[in-house]
């Protein structure tokens, strides 16, 4: 990985002809692409050069594969074109110009076209010196040359899902159909539109969840910067079906990482609220008007008098719950769970 060098791929495309190789030569405008073939007739004049490209018609593109698959052609100056389908174990050095235009799944998908054999390949993903990279194109291509180790397409999938932004799913900014539906009830139905998909039963015994409350649920950066682990981490919330395995993952964070700020403690009291209120019966949880809302419940008789001496709203007949909420924002979700543990007698775990 570097800037571009003449004298560098005149190197590379030598040596990998001299071993009776191949080399591919991506250069990913088809309106500069004769000048790319003019830098490696430079390079290597004696090389036998062949192009493609998407613009070509599929029977000359299929020329040309023939051509350089039965070695007619020493170096293949392709668009992203040959980014997959293509198969060739003599080709084992790869030459990216102008890298730096290209997306961290596009480089690493070019970079396993190379290296099909047992022959020791080589990668090189150069962009023009006399432009400066933008911090995305550095963070790129600094994870491309990180990650060279076998199976390391979920560690660069990971890097370029944080690279681009995730559209900041469990915090305030969150959008799209996500932010209408919340994180739980949106993997909910993510994991049913798997088992149909795969023709399995969908459980449907838990009951749906929706928490619409005034907090940010997310693990900062700065608190966890190994993006593998924060995505297991959700991952292991959204999956917990038991207040144990909440205050287990919420220990193993705190000794591994120190205290939660608040919303990462938000996040796991989010999980809280979502198995108690599932196991209540509770279908949605809100703060409206000031008070905290919940919908769904049936309280217990022997509650009501003692809810109603705090203030609470209970309508039996449509299974809602309205109770006063005077405190600071900050202190919404820890509410709105102990209002959980009150009707549900704390009797859970």
């Amino acid at each position: 990985m570097g800037e571009y060098d003449p004298d560098k791929v005149s190197a590379a495309i030598r040596s990998e002809v001299a071993r009776g190789g191949q080399v591919y030569y991506v250069s990913n405008r088809v309106t500069t692409i004769e000048d790319a073939v003019e830098r490696v007739n430079q390079a290597a004049p004696e090389a036998r050069v062949g192009i493609a490209h998407g613009q070509m018609s599929a029977r000359e593109v299929e020329d040309v594969m023939l051509s350089f698959t039965e070695h007619e052609i020493d170096v293949l100056v392709a668009t992203t074109i040959i980014e997959s389908g293509i198969d060739n174990p003599h080709t084992n050095t790869l030459i990216i110009e102008d890298s730096q235009r290209l997306g961290l799944a596009q480089l690493y998908q070019l970079k396993g076209r190379v290296g099909r054999g047992r022959i020791q390949a080589y990668a090189y993903f150069m962009f023009p010196g006399e432009l400066p990279l933008t911090p995305e194109a550095t963070a790129r291509l600094t994870a491309i040359n990180e990650f060279q180790e076998l199976g390391s397409g979920m560690r660069i999938a990971m890097r370029d899902l944080e690279i681009r932004g995730a559209g900041s799913l469990m915090g305030a900014e969150q959008h799209g159909n996500l932010s209408s539906v919340g994180f739980d009830l949106f993997t909910q139905m993510l994991g049913e539109a798997v088992s149909e998909a795969r023709g399995e039963s969908a459980d449907v015994a838990e009951v749906e969840v929706t928490i619409n409350l005034p907090a940010d649920f997310y693990l900062a950066d700065e608190y966890l910067p190994d993006v593998d682990r924060r995505v297991l981490v959700y991952r292991r919330l959204a999956s917990a079906t038991e207040l144990a395995e909440v205050d287990a993952l919420e220990r193993e964070c705190e000794e591994a990482d120190g205290a939660l700020p608040l919303a990462g403690k938000n996040l796991f009291d989010r999980a809280r609220v979502r198995i108690r209120a599932s196991r209540l019966g509770v279908t949605s949880v809100s703060l409206t008007g000031g008070r905290l809302v919940y919908q769904g419940v049936d309280v217990a008789r022997n509650l009501i008098p003692k809810l109603k001496s705090k203030g609470a709203l209970v309508y039996p007949k449509s299974h809602k719950l309205a109770y006063p909420f005077r405190i600071s924002a900050e202190q919404v979700m820890p509410a709105a769970l102990g209002v959980l543990e009150e009707l549900g007698g704390d009797d859970e775990e």
